[in-house]
């Protein structure tokens, strides 16, 4: 990373412009993380839907290797939802329950995903980067993660929200393109972010905040992150190819699903989370889509259950297959080979 808008990241030793991405739901591990970093680049632990405990321990166990790693953290960006509503989809989803004889949440479940309590920890004991996503933090958060030598990086999506984040005291940002596998990372989820190409929204971003940029979304080959580099990103992260590394938690479900040769597509969906995500297109959202309402995470929390069993059944046809359009190019390998390929 030589670029001199690197200066950031300068202090970490990186030798790989190739990111290790954070993927909340258990995909990302410590050992993945501890990986990337031994390979030369670094890795985010995901603190999303972990207790401040859990994440805690994480840290430890990270940093017990001595190395430069980073935590994402959720935004609270609440979407509302009205019991009429969360009951109406609550009632479609009622016979996919009962196969597993599974009692969903009669009413809507809102949290903030214990946000607070995950910046006390961060705070406690600092670690090398933070990055956020959904939204951005109160101005107070970033100033007090800085000030205890944490560098900061903010997700986002759109020239609107780059501004914002620079003027709220971001070091970097994370630019993320519409083909990005998971939750989108906007903070207007009730309007899904234009289909820009990530090179020229990495240039645009790039220019007018003279941040430096981290470039994500879809990139699972060499010549799509020379790409992005080339574009002016001082690297790019990457999740979606790393789901079937040595190192990954992801169910072996979404293992199977990624190289079954049915699944030719991904797909913008909020049915199963109230919140547009990127996942392989199955007959889940085929048969809710249409029907299944904003509401983040209160439709997050009605079919967490429902997921849960299905992946563990091995019904991918009611999981949330997360997935970049550039899935078909999850390999079998350790993060560490996975990740010095990509970097060319």
């Amino acid at each position: 990373m030589t670029s001199p808008k690197s200066s950031a990241l300068t202090g970490l030793g990186l030798s790989l412009p190739v990111l290790a991405a954070p993927m909340a739901g258990g995909a990302t591990t410590p050992a993945m993380v501890i990986a990337a970093a031994r390979a030369g680049a670094m890795g985010f632990l995901a603190a999303g839907y972990k207790s401040p405990q859990n994440l805690a321990a994480e840290i430890a166990t990270v940093r017990e290797a001595s190395i430069p790693f980073g935590v994402n953290v959720f935004v609270p960006n609440p979407v509302p939802i009205t019991a009429q509503e969360y009951r109406r989809y609550a009632d479609a989803l009622r016979s996919e329950a009962d196969r597993f004889g599974l009692t969903l949440p009669a009413d809507p479940v809102d949290d903030d995903d214990a946000f607070d309590d995950k910046i006390d920890v961060l705070l406690a004991d600092p670690v090398p980067v933070v990055s956020f996503t959904f939204g951005l933090p109160p101005k107070r958060v970033i100033t007090s993660l800085r000030r205890a030598g944490t560098v900061v990086a903010q997700t986002v999506t759109a020239l609107s929200e780059a501004r914002a984040a620079a003027d709220a005291g971001a070091d970097i940002l994370v630019v993320q393109a519409v083909v990005a596998g998971g939750h989108s990372g906007t903070f207007t989820p009730d309007r899904l972010p234009e289909a820009v190409p990530l090179t020229d929204l990495v240039a645009r971003i790039g220019a007018e905040t003279g941040l430096p940029v981290i470039a994500a979304g879809g990139l699972a080959t060499a010549e799509a992150v020379s790409g992005v580099l080339d574009a002016g990103a001082i690297a790019a992260a990457v999740g979606t190819v790393l789901l079937r590394a040595d190192e990954s938690a992801a169910s072996a479900t979404h293992r199977a699903a990624l190289i079954d040769p049915a699944r030719t597509e991904t797909v913008l969906t909020r049915a199963f989370t109230g919140r547009p995500a990127r996942g392989l297109r199955n007959s889940f959202i085929d048969r809710y889509e249409e029907i299944a309402p904003l509401g983040y995470p209160a439709i997050h929390h009605l079919t967490s259950p429902l997921r849960k069993a299905a992946a563990a059944a091995g019904d991918a046809d009611l999981v949330h297959l997360w997935a970049g359009t550039g899935y078909r190019h999850a390999r079998d390998e350790s993060t560490a080979a996975i990740l010095t390929a990509l970097a060319g």
